[in-house]
């Protein structure tokens, strides 16, 4: 089981504690030597105001945060979190990729989304109800840009009537790709189109909200890891999908992080076939952070290494 540890690029709010320089690679470099697999990035370029307002928040652009990462450290993965294809030209979202996997030595994970803040699309002008047909297209044409040959592409927006990119990325044919959302389009994308799931817990309350479907409980996940499987089989996929999901005993609302209950959960995922976890973890400042790093790794990391 590897877990991959929330960078906290959405924490602009704390002004020098993580935009200083050197901030995001002393945090990442921490993580790296506490044992964490992967340091990731969510993805809000232009949230709008009533999002903000009502609990939600900016972040740095993923790429460039994961960059800095990636200066400080040698081996941790360098995961998207989720990075929204429909935001952008493929062939730039491709280009910036491939970049940061040639320049890491070959360690990004591309988790993917859909995005769900239609005034962020709005303000970037994408229109809302494409984007998961734009995602997919997205898909076919950055995996067409990262072979490195001559691309023809006729797209929503873009076209390639003769074009190459290089260099391709380091990971070949491509760096892995991790599909984000609940929804049954969003397990069927990871199946045929990628090499991971990440789904999330999700309340019914909160479903609309997201714009995707509910997970409440451990019997949800099930039921979705087994529509996978069905449609794996269904499609004739025979390589292992990698999930990535969220324990539970998280620190939420205030309340502290449970450990013992974050080692039981990853423990229970790891039963049913879960290889990865991503945590965000407490903590205000530098200093907090560090030390919640580092008490990660002693507590959790140590106890569920063999998993």
């Amino acid at each position: 089981m590897q877990v991959s540890y929330g960078l906290p690029t959405h924490r602009v709010d704390c002004g020098e504690e993580f935009l200083a320089p050197g901030a995001i690679g002393e945090l990442a470099a921490a993580a790296e030597l506490a044992g964490f697999g992967a340091v990731y990035t969510t993805d809000h370029p232009f949230p709008g105001d009533d999002w903000l307002a009502h609990g939600g928040h900016h972040a740095l652009d993923p790429l460039v945060a994961l960059s800095f990462a990636a200066a400080a450290t040698s081996t941790i993965r360098l995961h998207t979190n989720l990075f929204i294809l429909a935001y952008r030209n493929p062939f730039l979202a491709a280009k910036g990729i491939a970049t940061l996997d040639v320049l890491s030595g070959g360690r990004m994970v591309v988790g993917i989304g859909a995005g769900y803040l239609e005034p962020e699309f709005d303000a970037l002008g994408v229109p809302f109800e494409e984007r998961n047909d734009r995602m997919d297209e997205a898909l076919a044409a950055m995996e067409a840009a990262w072979s490195g040959q001559s691309v023809t592409f006729d797209g929503a927006g873009f076209r390639a009537p003769g074009n190459t990119m290089l260099p391709q990325p380091r990971q070949l044919p491509r760096p892995p790709l991790w599909v984000g959302g609940n929804s049954r389009r969003a397990i069927r994308r990871a199946v045929e189109s990628a090499d991971g799931w990440s789904p999330f817990p999700n309340s019914a309350r909160f479903a609309a909200r997201t714009r995707t479907a509910p997970l409440e409980s451990a019997e949800d996940l099930a039921v979705a890891l087994a529509y996978a499987r069905t449609h794996a089989e269904t499609v004739g996929r025979t390589e292992p999908l990698t999930v990535c999901f969220i324990p539970e005993g998280r620190s939420m609302g205030g309340r502290p992080m449970d450990e013992e209950r974050i080692v039981a959960s990853i423990h229970e995922l790891a039963a049913v076939g879960i290889d990865w976890v991503s945590v965000a973890l407490p903590g205000d400042t530098r200093a907090a952070q560090l030390s919640a790093i580092d008490r990660f790794g002693g507590s959790v990391l140590a106890a569920v290494a063999g998993l």
